[in-house]
Parts: C-alpha cells; structure tokens; sequence
C-alpha cells in the first residue's frame, strides 16, 4: 500500500536524477495525497519527459468516472492480468519521484504513521502505470497509478505491501515500451532490498491531507506523542439523590 508520499528535492536536482528535458519548478510536498496532480516521468519520442498527472488512475475504456473505484496502488502479482492495469504495464510505463513515503502500522486498535525513506536519502523513482482518460466531450484527463510488492522481511514489520522503487540502472528498461510487452520487466516488481530504507514515527498530523508542510517528516517528539495520546473518557459524575419532599412540598424551604 502506498496512501501518501513526498517530494523534498529541490527540482533541479530531481530532473538531473532522472534526465527529463524540462526544468519545471515546484514546491516541496510533504504530503501528497490521492487524486493531487504528481510529478510523472515518461518516455516520448525517444527522450525523457516531465509531466504532471491526477494520483488515481482511470482506464481509458471507464464511462463515468464518479462511479468507478480510484486506483491509487496496482499489485505487481496481478498487473498483467487486470483490464484496469495490463494495457498500461505493456505500453505507459512510468517513474513517480519521491524522497519518502508515509505507511501506518496498526497496534492496539490504533494507526501510528512512520515516515519511510532510504538509507543513504537519494530519492527514489516508484514505478508507475499511466493513462489518459478521454470524456465524451474530448476532454482528457492523465492518470496514474504505483505499482506495489509484497513487502521485505524488514518492512513487513510496519505493512505487508510497499512501493516497488526501480533502481537509476533500470530507468530505462522500465520506460522503454516499445516492445509493447512487459514480460521482461516483470523481474523489477519487487520489494527494496533488507536494510535499503529506515523508517521513524511521526505525527499524526500527516493523517489530515491538507497538512502539508516540513515538519511531518521529523520523529515526533515525547511532547507530541503525549499530546496525541487518546485522552481518557470522562466518568459521568454520580447522580446525587432527589430529597424527599417535605410536607409543604419544599414551597418554604431554602434547600
């Protein structure tokens, strides 16, 4: 599973790490959302591109896309096999930038949020499946989705799936559909190796989309962590007694 991710980098720096022709400038997120707009890279024409396109995918052959499911992970196990994804996997193939992402462990009932990234902080490229839905008015809409594995021993302790990364050697096997066949990159979809990335409790704040800002990535603090500590129900105070009513009915009584 993969519900929320980030982008810190500056984007000069991003475009040198995936050798795209545009220099586009955008802000760091610290906590991309499904259905935002994402940095997407393709291949066009032979050459790298950036594009921007709506985290959620939407097949070309869906008729209202208000009554169909968003799309926001595709399981490497079954790509191949889903009408949703298996266009996609062969021909629009595509890398997401981050430099980290959030996953929430469940313990005691509760979700604690951890903020996931690698060893050494390169960012890393997810592997992504594109597709642009057309409206039966011509509009278009780009879309996309990450592709995740069963998780590695190590991460396993947090959620049983993760977001496949391709690695900068496999960038271009990856990309390339020409072959309209994914048959040869199907050994690329899988986990990170063990102790590739480490991970850190952070505030519950990033479970709110609209925070969005430096801090979310940080562990969270002793002081944070009491503070986001479920409070305690209140014990309804006991009822005290109605008195007994006096023989004036309680008319000439202070009390």
């Amino acid at each position: 599973m993969c519900g929320r991710f980030v982008i810190t980098s500056p984007p000069e720096a991003v475009r040198q790490f995936f050798g795209y022709f545009e220099q586009p400038n955008f802000p760091p997120r610290h906590n991309i959302a499904p259905t935002q707009p994402i940095p997407v890279i393709i291949v066009e024409n032979g050459s790298r591109h950036f594009r921007l396109m709506r985290w959620g995918l939407i097949p070309a052959w869906v008729v209202d896309p208000r009554k169909f499911t968003l799309l926001i992970n595709a399981r490497s196990e079954t790509v191949l096999e889903k009408p949703a994804f298996k266009n996609a996997m062969k021909r629009r193939r595509c890398l997401i930038p981050a430099d980290g992402y959030y996953e929430w462990q469940a313990s005691g009932g509760r979700k604690q949020p951890y903020f996931i990234h690698r060893r050494d902080g390169t960012p890393m490229g997810l592997a992504g499946l594109a597709e642009t839905w057309i409206g039966p008015n011509g509009e278009e809409l780009d879309t996309v989705a990450i592709v995740t594995a069963p998780a590695s021993a190590d991460l396993a302790v947090l959620h049983d799936r993760v977001p496949v990364t391709i690695s900068p050697g496999d960038f271009d096997r990856w990309l390339d559909c020409r072959a309209d066949d994914a048959e040869n990159v199907m050994a690329l979809l899988g986990p990170p190796g063990e102790g590739e990335f480490v991970w850190h409790e952070v505030s519950k704040r990033v479970n709110r989309a609209e925070n969005d800002d430096a801090q979310l990535i940080l562990p969270i603090t002793d002081e944070q962590r009491a503070a986001e500590e479920p409070k305690p129900a209140k014990k309804a105070a006991a009822r005290k007694p109605a008195p007994e009513a006096s023989e004036d009915d309680g008319q000439g009584s202070l009390f």
